[in-house]
């Protein structure tokens, strides 16, 4: 197994609740998403960010409205909807939880016997 591999892999698996977690704090454009999420080392290029907000949008998570832009055409700004942050709430326990797993393993209390 290849350690660049795995690392790619456990950030995709992230990556839509930080997405979440970004459009949560209010209208974003994916422009800005993108450099926050390059910010943290989440690395995600534009291929893969916006069939992720579509299929968010479909499922009716995100909404997003069309804003014009003087220095081009009008951009598109994403909203949370108010099932998003049900179901960002709902990530945010499993992220909590799991955390808390990860952590009880790879650091334990006490050793094993």
């Amino acid at each position: 197994m290849d350690i660049e591999n795995a690392k790619v892999q456990m950030r995709k698996g992230i990556l839509e609740f930080c997405i979440l977690q970004i459009i949560s704090r209010g209208e974003v454009y994916a422009s800005n998403m993108l450099e926050e999420l390059t910010s943290a080392k989440i690395m995600v290029v534009e291929g893969t960010l916006y069939p992720l907000l579509t299929r968010l949008k479909n499922a009716g998570f995100l909404d997003y409205k069309w804003v014009e832009s003087s220095s081009g055409p009008p951009r598109k700004y994403y909203v949370l909807t108010e099932k998003g942050g049900e179901f960002l709430e709902e990530l945010h326990l499993t992220w909590d939880e799991l955390q808390g797993s990860v952590l009880q393993i790879t650091n334990p209390t006490t050793p094993n016997s």
